[in-house]
């Protein structure tokens, strides 16, 4: 508390710029691991990225080094609207004294990010299609082939119009709701905890980061299946009137994987998810809580 929501939203989203610059390349590597193999069953498919390491090598052996940080200019754009939007609510509901109820932080946490993801989902869907994009033979999940952040924008709405624009937010909204909830709730949490048994003082840097930690590991055992089907909604081909040719919405998409995939399908990427939300996730909260205090 004690910040005005407006100074939340702009802490909140230089705090996720700050994130996603650092974590980009893990978030290149997350898209592509949750679109190999996608609709097929295990041992069936090429699997040109094999694991996190082996599959950032991949990613720089087609793209170069730079194709580790694919889709940037959409990320950036997107952690700007969703995070300073989640923030701001969040503080609102602070302000309200929401989160002094049994459950509030958790309930603030879901409707700040189910906000946030509306607002921020053209963009998100943006950067999912630009960090898809590879060479053929590298290739996995759809190709949408845009040549820009700006084409790809352009190309969606001439296309499908503002809906299209939207195309997807149904997997985006429970995805950053769980993750939003989860991840304030359990960064507050961790970080008091660990504060009251005098591991850390109060206020310091190190509690801050310990809080995050934990957070992080929460995030990715709880969201990885909303990612995975996030991914697949937002990288599917449609068709003239904006359908998915693939899902029919979020249900469809759950029942598809697991029955072609297995449920270890909705798990794909695991591990890069929570490289990726790790740090993602101590560096925006850790930026965000240090912002607050300055």
């Amino acid at each position: 508390g004690g910040v005005p929501p407006a100074t939340d939203l702009v802490l909140g989203a230089t705090a996720g710029c700050l994130a996603c610059f650092l974590t980009n390349p893990l978030e290149v590597v997350k898209t592509r691991l949750q679109l190999q193999g996608e609709l097929q069953a295990p041992g069936t498919y090429p699997r040109p990225y094999r694991g996190v390491l082996r599959a950032a090598a991949a990613v720089c052996r087609a793209d170069g080094l730079r194709g580790l940080q694919k889709g940037l200019a959409a990320g950036l754009l997107y952690q700007g609207l969703m995070n300073g939007v989640r923030f701001y609510c969040y503080s609102h509901a602070e302000d309200a004294g929401w989160t002094g109820y049994p459950g509030g932080t958790v309930a603030a946490g879901a409707v700040a990010g189910a906000v946030g993801a509306v607002v921020g989902s053209p963009a998100y869907l943006v950067k999912t299609h630009l960090q898809a994009q590879t060479l053929s033979a590298m290739a996995v999940g759809h190709q949408h082939n845009h040549e820009s952040i700006s084409g790809a924008f352009k190309s969606i709405y001439g296309q499908h119009g503002v809906a299209g624009l939207w195309r997807g937010v149904t997997g985006a909204v429970p995805r950053v709701a769980v993750g939003s909830a989860v991840q304030l709730a359990t960064f507050a949490s961790a970080k008091d905890w660990v504060s009251e048994r005098q591991w850390f003082r109060k206020g310091s840097w190190a509690a801050v980061l310990a809080g995050g930690m934990v957070s992080g590991v929460a995030v990715a055992v709880a969201m990885t299946p909303f990612d995975v089907i996030s991914t697949r909604l937002y990288n599917q081909p449609v068709d003239a009137d904006g359908t998915g040719k693939l899902y029919r919405g979020f249900l469809d998409c759950i029942l598809q994987i697991s029955s072609r995939e297995g449920l270890l399908g909705l798990y794909k990427g695991i591990g890069a998810v929570y490289l990726r939300l790790g740090p993602h996730t101590v560096l925006s909260l850790f930026f965000w809580d240090k912002l607050r205090n300055i």
